[in-house]
């Protein structure tokens, strides 16, 4: 077992500690979740919840919004900014919360470093504890950020999403790396909430095995991307609960195409259950998904503790 493998089986005593209840959101017009990387893709995930619980929100890129604030939020002052940063020094994360601070907006960081840069540059801190020997590729730090950004908006979390998750990882595990044998090509489906866990699983997998992934909403995949579905294609369908019926339906194409698909919540060669609450199913679902491109990689023969052209914390000079 490496390194990376042991922190995602690892990482769930910590997001024990880290339940718990959060105060709300900073009142404002608009809050902009932030991020660079998996950072970003946890806050496409975040927005949607955020906008459910009636707080207006939406997701930008770090350099985006550094840059040009307007083409995303004409009154961009009056926004509340979300920051998300694993390592709290990520040049461009850190660079908007400064330059928005400076502008009036109020900061909020998310991370699990509380002494970085970032964390010095906001007005409210939520942090947490991450597990010591997480690596280059972001595992818990992931999930622990998910989990806070979602209790901030006023999400419940039961300790019982432990289990679910640990289950559903296990579940996963015991099919790999089979069910994707021979696969090269990586499609990753999910819609609302899951648009952005879908392409979080794209990107680990394609950092940690170094193999061509894409993530698609999934009714938005007929839509020119089913031309490359073949033999070498593997589906990830993320199910949700209210498009189940139509999400199932593009499964069915997808496999009369040659591709191999794995189904979290429905129908497909391989049917993994989802046993949480379904607007809890993003968080349930990333270490499963992290599990799927250590498997990956192991496949392949690639080391995903030390992956190619990656480093821990990107900081521009």
């Amino acid at each position: 077992m490496n390194t990376t493998e042991k922190v995602i089986f690892e990482q769930f005593p910590f997001w024990e500690k880290a339940i718990g209840s959060i105060s709300a959101p900073h009142d404002a017009e608009l809050t902009v979740f932030l991020g660079c990387g998996t950072s970003y893709n946890l806050a496409l995930s975040l927005a949607t919840y955020a906008n459910r619980a009636g707080y207006p929100a939406i997701a930008v890129p770090g350099a985006e919004w550094l840059n040009r604030p307007t083409a995303f939020w004409p009154r961009w002052q009056k926004a509340h900014l979300v920051a998300l940063s694993r390592s709290g020094e990520t040049t461009e994360t850190v660079a908007a919360a400064k330059a928005s601070r400076k502008a009036g907006v109020f900061v909020t960081a998310i991370t699990v470093e509380p002494d970085s840069s970032l964390a010095k540059n906001c007005d409210r801190l939520i942090e947490a504890p991450t597990h010591n020997d997480e690596g280059i590729v972001m595992t818990v730090s992931a999930s622990l950020m998910l989990l806070l950004g979602m209790q901030m908006v006023g999400m419940e979390i039961s300790p019982s999403i432990i289990r679910s998750a640990r289950l559903l990882a296990d579940q996963l595990d015991k099919a790999l790396p089979g069910i994707i044998a021979g696969r090269s090509h990586f499609v990753f489906l999910g819609s609302g909430s899951l648009y952005g866990i879908a392409l979080e699983g794209a990107l680990k997998l394609m950092e940690m095995s170094q193999s061509m992934t894409q993530g698609f909403h999934p009714l938005e995949y007929r839509h020119g991307p089913i031309s490359l579905v073949d033999e070498n294609t593997a589906v990830i369908m993320l199910y949700s609960a209210d498009q189940k019926d139509a999400e199932a339906l593009l499964v069915d194409e997808l496999r009369q195409k040659g591709a191999t698909v794995i189904g979290f919540g429905g129908p497909g060669d391989l049917e993994l259950p989802v046993d949480c609450d379904p607007a809890l199913a993003g968080l349930c679902l990333l270490p499963a998904l992290q599990i799927l491109g250590e498997r990956a990689a192991q496949s392949k023969g690639v080391d995903t503790v030390s992956p190619r052209h990656l480093t821990k914390v990107v900081m521009l000079g």
